[in-house]
């Protein structure tokens, strides 16, 4: 019989590419990983690496076994959450990842609402941006993330996750309470603080802004958005502001309706096998009480 550790290397060798980043996720030395793939190699008695250049690159008979260990790893993930479930109560750790403003603003809510609706279950959340966090989790990583998406702009889909609106969030342009700008276009000119190149926000107002006609001169770069709301508040930028992140700026900043009231969507997502568990059952539920009343 096969060795499921063993399967679970290459499953975890097809996602993330390299022996080293398996190694890395698993906390495995890569001579370790490499080892157990021979003892696999030898077991099935084929070929299941081959060298491209320098990287290792999977053979269609490896890609075959692949697939049932892919298969064979969520069945028995599907067998542990069951298992928890006949238990009668949700227990055990719950790995959340978490993009900043939704840990600002529902985090601490949820926390206190689970500790009321499932004492014995155990939170680790990490902060992590959506755009990796949805792999992450696909990957095993974690076991329920966060996530958001903007207008015309959808989160990554992976096989095997699923996903449950959590809420809406409006999306403001903010500026100094002093200024007299009225709309978008009046901001050519200005200067503007936005998130790092890549994110899917920045993406967004950027196209917003061309729509207008103009391009952003954007000189600040920073996902910390109570960072953003201070430069903003100072008369140094403009920007964009979502609503749960308006919840904690202060009396100098000041918020534009855009013609169209888009909003962000802010989701959460799991592995299709955990669906049944009782422990992230319990932390969606949790999420959803701490949504607050005026994004319901």
């Amino acid at each position: 019989m096969l060795d499921v550790r063993r399967l679970r290397l290459l499953r975890e060798l097809r996602l993330r590419g390299t022996i080293a980043a398996v190694a890395a996720a698993l906390n495995y030395a890569p001579s370790a990983v490499s080892q157990q793939l021979s003892l696999l190699e030898r077991e099935v008695g084929v070929r299941l690496t081959e060298k491209r250049g320098r990287r290792l690159q999977l053979t269609p008979q490896a890609e075959l076994l692949a697939d049932h260990a892919e298969a064979v790893l969520e069945r028995l993930e599907l067998a542990e959450r069951e298992l928890a479930g006949s238990l009668g109560r949700p227990l055990g750790t719950v790995r959340v990842a978490v993009f900043q403003s939704a840990a600002l603003a529902l985090v601490p809510r949820m926390l206190q609402i689970l500790a009321g609706l499932a004492p014995d279950v155990r939170i680790e959340m990490v902060q992590r941006e959506p755009e990796t966090a949805l792999y992450d989790t696909r990957v095993g990583d974690f076991d329920l993330v966060v996530a958001e998406q903007y207008p015309g702009h959808a989160a990554p889909w992976h096989p095997g996750l699923d996903r449950e609106i959590l809420m809406t969030d409006p999306l403001r342009l903010a500026v100094q309470r002093d200024s007299e700008a009225t709309c978008l276009s009046d901001m050519d000119g200005s200067a503007w603080v936005l998130e790092p190149l890549g994110a899917a926000s920045r993406h967004w107002v950027v196209q917003r802004c061309r729509l207008q006609g103009f391009e952003p001169d954007v000189r600040f770069a920073t996902a910390d958005l109570q960072a953003q709301m201070r430069l903003i508040e100072a008369g140094h930028a403009v920007g964009m502001v979502n609503g749960l992140a308006a919840m904690g700026a202060g009396p100098a900043l000041r918020l534009i309706a855009l013609p169209d009231n888009p909003e962000r969507e802010i989701f959460t997502s799991t592995r299709k096998a955990s669906q049944a568990s009782p422990a992230i059952a319990a932390v969606r539920e949790a999420l959803r009480t701490a949504v607050p009343a005026e994004f319901r």
